[in-house]
């Protein structure tokens, strides 16, 4: 990625300072290139969650592995974009050789990881040591096609205006990424690990990458990038703040807020997987339904929240209502895990069919996490269109910083419970703190500017 920016841009046309932002077509069809995106990315993380077990050969550090890369290579990718690829490039075609690059990471993670393994299988000592040394050296080979997932959506926010509704555009892809996301979850889980193997997998995640990569190009070429002398300028200040001056402290806590949202989705998604596990059985297939429910929540609520970040003037409001909200959520889930589940009138004994168990297993996950998922899903359309930012401003920069403090506050949540907080005390007071932090995420959203 550090070459791109050494690459002399190509032609670009400018308007005029002060002329309204030239209209951006073909959004619609990105956010559909999006659900291409999420599929073939989460085919790849079952993929590589599958290979790290196999390599390491602990289910518990490979998740681990798995996890702190994802999302801290995802984390990095949307920082740094906007700092390596200069906004005369056209957003498209950056957008479609990252997805040719994720696709050769993607074939390169399949052949490199097990040969690492054999290697250090064959050389290392006996021991934990040897274990957690393979687990760091196969979570570094994951980085770079990670960070190049994280730099998509900021290449792509490039191509919208820092508007109210411009941005709300950022919302459609996002959810358009995480739908892509469940049914790559579920192929992924229930089809192409279960009758075939990871590098059929493999080479699926990689066509779609190729697909996404070619219609994007398409469109590139049907839809010329223009950049605005005020933007060209925007660009020359290269530690520029987006917000506009006196708003620094509104921005800063919009950052905060999204990064507690991203530490109790995670932290939940422990809580809550830790729990349903026990109840629907400690299988790839229960993490699979669990993983694909809480990412259509996502999507929804995505979704929701975009449109309501596009029609409303107090962003910021809706934000610390979605927090507020979320607490009444996570209560409902403890509800449903503690209180209804259990007594439903079901009996999974009386049937042979893998099928009406799947059905009876989406019911329970859907009945107990949907409501905060949507919840999680709304708050980040809404954390974008909360930071104040000047017209002509890098779009890309403010969706790398927003998703970046989500993305931080997702690794301390996810790692945190699971290694410090449900150990120490447990579920049902790990459920009594998410509650609170999220009442605490509502009244900072609140504060006056």
């Amino acid at each position: 990625m550090t070459t791109l920016n050494k690459v002399s841009p190509s032609p670009v046309a400018y308007a005029p300072a002060g002329a309204l932002a030239p209209a951006r077509p073909f959004l619609p069809l990105l956010a559909i290139l999006f659900v291409g995106s999420g599929c073939a990315a989460l085919i790849y993380e079952i993929v590589w969650l599958q290979l790290l077990q196999l390599v390491i050969g602990a289910s518990a550090i490979s998740l681990g592995v798995l996890l702190g890369t994802f999302m801290g290579g995802m984390c990095l990718g949307s920082l740094l974009l906007p700092k390596v690829v200069s906004r005369r490039r056209h957003p498209l075609r950056i957008y479609a050789l990252l997805e040719v690059l994720i696709g050769v990471c993607g074939l390169l993670v399949l052949v490199v990881v097990p040969r690492l393994g054999v290697v250090y299988a064959h050389w290392a000592t006996p021991g934990a040591g040897s274990v957690i040394l393979r687990a760091v050296i196969a979570g570094l080979c994951l980085v770079p096609p990670t960070l190049l997932m994280g730099a998509t959506l900021p290449a792509i926010a490039r191509y919208v205006e820092t508007t109210p509704k411009g941005v709300s555009w950022l919302g459609f892809f996002y959810g358009g990424n995480i739908v892509g996301a469940v049914f790559g979850c579920l192929l992924a889980g229930f089809y192409l690990l279960r009758l075939h193997n990871m590098p059929t997998a493999t080479w699926v995640a990689f066509g779609i990458n190729m697909l996404v990569a070619t219609l994007a190009l398409a469109l590139s070429f049907a839809a010329p990038h223009r950049v605005s002398e005020s933007e060209s300028a925007e660009e020359a200040k290269e530690d520029a703040p987006i917000a506009v001056a006196g708003e620094q402290g509104p921005a800063g806590l919009v950052y905060l807020v999204i990064a507690i949202s991203g530490l109790t989705g995670l932290g939940a998604e422990v809580v809550w997987t830790r729990l349903l596990s026990l109840m629907l059985g400690a299988t790839v297939y229960t993490f699979s339904i669990i993983l694909a429910v809480f990412l259509l929540g996502l999507g929804i609520g995505s979704t929701a929240g975009a449109s309501i970040a596009r029609n409303t003037k107090r962003p910021r409001s809706a934000l610390a209502m979605c927090q507020f909200l979320l607490a009444l959520g996570i209560g409902w889930a403890a509800y449903a895990i503690g209180d209804s589940l259990p007594f439903w009138p079901i009996n999974l004994e009386m049937t042979s069919s893998p099928w009406i168990t799947f059905q009876v297993d989406l019911a329970r996950a859907l009945w107990t996490l949907i409501p905060a998922a949507i919840l999680w899903g709304a708050s980040f359309p809404l954390a974008l269109a909360s930071v104040p930012a000047r017209r002509g401003s890098d779009a890309g920069t403010l969706v790398g910083r927003v998703y970046a403090a989500n993305t931080v506050g997702a690794i301390v949540g996810a790692l945190g419970f699971s290694v410090l907080v449900i150990p120490m005390i447990g579920t049902l007071h790990a459920q009594q703190l998410l509650m609170g932090l999220c009442l605490v995420s509502a009244l900072l959203a609140t504060l006056p500017l």
